[in-house]
């Protein structure tokens, strides 16, 4: 009987010794649910004894950085400059891949039918100038109905880390922008651009924009907009099933984001969830492989959060795409488009989007010319890239 006592504790010590624990981000049960995350790293556990995956806890544990890090795209440039991601060089052919995206979306123009049918309006504007002409007539509407209503909004509040992304470069993408056609320096198109920088001085100079543009967020602009206060907005694909319970089916569209000519090349921004590895991870190869895992959950993922373009590529897409006018609406702009990068999961993104936001705010706010505008901040990037180089 005392050989046994001493024994059967020394078993399970050694046990828990030879045990291997990974944390996980809290912020995959966030995203994803309870239920997909306990059934998913059981599954991965069965079979490997020694191997445990622990979901770090809120807020007991908000302190504590995870070995296996799930992010969205606001926080993948943070992320970067912290350095906190692991190079994927290991395991991946992109020598500076630092993530791995599990599910992906894109940004779309929202538009509320019932605002613009009450402005005259039979259909989403397809035009900068049908969208220009929609926004004032519904702002400067005498109807009671559209009392209080914008006509449209941007969000660029700091505290949200996709505005630039989301509410200025979609438009310039829109209609055919790229940012990196000369390599790793980032460049502005200053013929191209001046288009650009005078659509939106137009937008906010023709008082057509929800006030508080600077100090909103996309989120409190989701909610106005789910409120009916306003008509049309740029959004996230992700976005679509809130607003169906919100508004149901029949109050609201999505259509691609007018460019500013002619129907040409139309490139589209993604923003994803992400998968990575912290650099201090005791045990990265083991993270790796759980990062397979979930790679290969894909459709899963998909189909949890019904997402556009959900998979970039490789996956068919779910029978809610195919089934459904939104999702299939949105997947027929999706194949049609050409990807483009913005400045997410760069070093320094935050820099050059700020510098962009400033420059426009200022060239809101005074006599200077567009010209001027994409100049400044030409040189303001140029400052940040030779910097950093």
């Amino acid at each position: 009987m005392v050989s046994s006592f001493i024994i059967k504790p020394f078993i399970s010590l050694n046990i828990e010794k030879k045990q291997k624990v990974l944390l996980l981000s809290p912020q995959f049960e966030e995203l994803f649910g309870q239920e997909i995350t306990e059934t998913l790293t059981q599954e991965f556990m069965n079979g490997k004894t020694g191997l445990k995956i622990r979901l770090l806890k809120l807020p007991e544990e908000k302190e504590t950085v995870p070995d296996i890090l799930i992010f969205d795209e606001g926080n993948f440039s943070a992320l970067t400059d912290e350095g906190i991601l692991a190079k994927l060089s290991s395991y991946s052919k992109n020598k500076d891949q630092s993530a791995i995206p599990l599910v992906s979306f894109m940004n779309l123009l929202f538009y509320n039918i019932d605002i613009l049918t009450a402005a005259g309006f039979d259909r989403p504007p397809k035009t900068r100038d049908e969208f220009l002409n929609y926004a004032k007539a519904v702002s400067n509407s005498g109807d009671a109905q559209l009392a209080n209503t914008a006509g449209a909004a941007i969000s660029l509040s700091l505290k949200d880390k996709n505005a630039v992304q989301r509410d200025i470069f979609s438009w310039i993408w829109a209609s055919g922008g790229d940012f990196w056609q000369e390599g790793n320096r980032p460049m502005l198109n200053a013929k191209a651009m001046s288009g650009e920088i005078n659509f939106f001085g137009r937008l906010y100079n023709d008082r057509v924009l929800a006030y508080r543009i600077f100090e909103t967020t996309g989120e409190q602009r989701l909610e106005d907009f789910s409120n009916g206060s306003i008509a049309m907005m740029i959004a996230s694909t992700g976005t679509i099933p809130f607003l169906r319970e919100r508004m149901g089916d029949k109050s609201f569209g999505v259509t691609n984001i007018p460019g500013s000519g002619p129907a040409g090349k139309y490139n589209i921004g993604i923003s994803s969830i992400y998968a990575g590895i912290n650099v201090n991870c005791e045990y990265p190869d083991e993270a790796w492989d759980f990062i397979v895992f979930l790679e290969e959950q894909s459709r899963l993922f998909c189909e949890a959060l019904k997402a556009v373009p959900g998979a970039v590529s490789g996956i068919i897409p779910g029978d809610y795409v195919r089934n459904d006018p939104f999702y299939s609406k949105s997947q027929d702009i999706f194949e049609s488009s050409v990807i483009v990068q913005g400045f997410s999961g760069k070093p320094h993104a935050a820099e050059y989007e700020n510098a962009f936001l400033e420059e426009l705010q200022r060239f809101f706010r005074s006599s200077r010319t567009a010209d001027e505008t994409i100049t400044a901040i030409q040189r303001r990037w140029d400052e940040i890239f030779y910097r950093v180089k």
